[in-house]
């Protein structure tokens, strides 16, 4: 892992001129202005919110492009400008595997409606704001499957680490999910590893960065209403550009690590 992470630094510094408009078009950009509009949905009408939403899903698509390109980038670097390219042919591939990933875990969420319907807890109540009751039998049942699914996503996230690498660097879809199994087995435990810390990391800096900028923005400019402000929108640029920066390192590294993975099955399968 020491040498992936030696790579992507090289990676980054190396195609800081290629990688700074993608990350600053099609990943920081998009994620700014989702986060505003996610402030305006609060305080917005039913048919108003919808818009916003259907505007905050384009944007999530557009910064998954932007990923999909520092990829490409990363897994050929010789590439060039040729990256935005192959994200754009790469893209309904990719898309397609993220919905079916998203079908599971919401398939996932079945056990756990019948575990409360069962149990007598109102489902119409779950639609509020407010927490409905559930009984404390039930509570102990839908606490242990969360976390025996939580254990369960993390090794399963490890395993299909590097599944969209395998889409762009392998031309694959669905196919992709049995790939990246492959190439991960023998290092799951190394991948949760660096996983969590990245994942700890991350997540303090961008507490770091908004918590303090935006407290001391919402002392100088107010909170304003109806949801943004001036010290909305620079706390959230500002949470921007930190996210941007973990979002483009982590994908570079998964990319690398793809690199790293397939050449030692390569080696294997030689050997």
């Amino acid at each position: 892992m020491g040498s992936v992470w030696d790579r992507t630094a090289e990676f980054l510094s190396d195609n800081l001129g290629s990688l700074l408009p993608i990350a600053l078009l099609a990943i920081f950009v998009p994620s700014t202005i989702s986060a505003n509009l996610s402030g305006l949905q609060q305080n917005a009408t039913p048919g108003t919110a919808m818009v916003l939403g259907l505007g905050v899903f384009v944007l999530a698509m557009i910064s998954f492009w932007g990923q999909l390109a520092v990829t490409a980038l990363a897994i050929d670097p010789a590439q060039g400008h040729q990256a935005s390219r192959v994200a754009t042919r790469r893209f309904p591939a990719a898309l397609l595997l993220m919905i079916v990933m998203v079908v599971v875990v919401v398939a996932l969420m079945i056990p756990v409606g019948v575990m409360l319907a069962v149990g007598g807890v109102d489902m119409t109540s779950l639609q509020g704001s407010a927490m409905p009751d559930i009984p404390p039998s039930v509570a102990v049942w839908v606490f242990l499957y969360f976390m025996v699914i939580l254990v369960l996503a993390i090794w399963v996230f490890a395993r299909l680490a590097v599944v969209i690498p395998s889409v762009v660097g392998d031309r694959l879809a669905i196919g992709a999910i049995a790939r990246s199994w492959r190439l991960t087995r023998g290092v799951a435990l190394k991948i949760v590893g660096v996983l969590i810390l990245y994942a700890i990391v991350s997540i303090v800096a961008n507490l770091a960065a908004t918590t303090a900028f935006g407290a001391v923005m919402y002392l100088v400019a107010g909170r304003g209403e109806e949801g943004i402000s001036l010290a909305s929108v620079l706390t959230t640029i500002v949470g921007g550009a930190v996210s941007t920066g973990f979002t483009v390192l982590g994908t570079a590294f998964l990319a690398k690590l793809y690199i790293a993975l397939l050449a030692r099955h390569e080696a294997a399968a030689a050997a």
